[in-house]
């Protein structure tokens, strides 16, 4: 989903207080160094694959350990009452900052991130597409991370942020309609205040192969960030062939393995004409290169890896390779 902007403040609050005793309770070595390795930055999994203590983003979700002794942050999850995915608290230390930088990762394109600020102070700022915003403890805010952003925190303690990864629900899809249309404050949540009732955690978020639909939907949105590109015309036929030979092979195999020679070779063919069609490289108002997202979102994500041959998936990291 998308919000065309690139914050998005709902209209509801959470207890920031509460939310720093629960934090702060936790076992120093509950806290993880962030997978990217940013100076600084460090993670608690509250929601992971099979409950692990792990930053993997893919397969069934489940609670960890440590989301069960955070019961006001259950609460804060029943009152946005979503599906959620790979969850965590997230730190940066006193003096830190996140660089600049764009999320390009099939995980964030079909995610909405929500930010709810629980340690925070007025030197902590967020900066978004031109941006910047102070986010102060309780509130609740989407982020769509495919807008340049970066994070520094000026202040002199540990921010902590939770961060709920979702594709969304009914609930969630409220509130973003009452932000879109002017509503800034609601309603909030105290603890004990919401009734008590299972969470629901994903257990499908990653394709074995994926559908014609899903394919073609990466595909417009990733057009959609290029503007005033003469190659763009050829870019799209190339596209266009690609979809269709997609749905081609889909009616005839689906998910089948009799059909993964013909989608590698879609994929290869789609990949040597983009590689000739994008050079110079074809740069969306992001800054980043339309190749190298096309290779992560679509190409490197369309045929799950334990799907592939070794020889298969070593010739598949190609499409990941940057090109801006």
């Amino acid at each position: 989903m998308r919000i065309d902007r690139p914050l998005l403040k709902l209209p509801i609050g959470f207890d920031g207080n509460r939310l720093a005793q629960e934090a702060a309770a936790l076992p120093a070595d509950a806290w993880m160094a962030h997978p990217q390795k940013f100076d600084g930055n460090v993670a608690v999994p509250l929601v992971s694959p099979g409950g692990a203590m792990t930053d993997q983003w893919a397969g069934p979700m489940a609670p960890t350990p440590l989301l069960e002794r955070c019961p006001y942050v259950m609460d804060v999850m029943r009152a946005l009452d979503s599906t959620w995915g790979r969850s965590r608290l997230m730190g940066l230390e006193a003096g830190s900052i996140v660089p600049e930088h764009v999320d390009i990762h099939y995980y964030w394109r079909t995610h909405l991130r929500i930010h709810i600020p629980v340690i925070s102070g007025p030197k902590v700022l967020f900066h978004c597409a031109g941006e910047t915003v102070h986010m102060a403890a309780g509130e609740c805010w989407l982020l769509d991370s495919f807008y340049r952003h970066s994070v520094e925190n000026r202040g002199d303690e540990l921010r902590v942020h939770l961060v709920l990864d979702t594709v969304g629900s009914e609930r969630l899809w409220g509130l973003i309609d009452e932000a879109l249309t002017g509503v800034a404050d609601g309603p909030l949540i105290e603890p004990g205040s919401v009734a008590p009732a299972a969470l629901d955690f994903e257990q499908v978020n990653a394709p074995e192969i994926m559908s014609p639909w899903e394919l073609g939907t990466h595909i417009s949105y990733l057009l959609d960030w290029v503007d005033d590109e003469p190659r763009l015309p050829a870019i799209r036929r190339i596209l266009d062939r690609l979809h269709m030979v997609w749905a081609g092979t889909w009616a005839r195999h689906g998910a089948g393995d009799s059909g993964i020679p013909d989608y590698l070779r879609h994929l290869r063919q789609a990949d040597d004409a983009l590689a000739a069609a994008c050079r110079p490289p074809v740069l969306m108002r992001n800054r980043w290169g339309l190749l190298d997202s096309l290779r992560r979102y679509v190409f490197a994500n369309a045929i799950a890896p334990h799907r592939l041959s070794l020889q298969d998936r070593m010739t598949m990291t190609r499409p990941v390779r940057a090109t801006a």
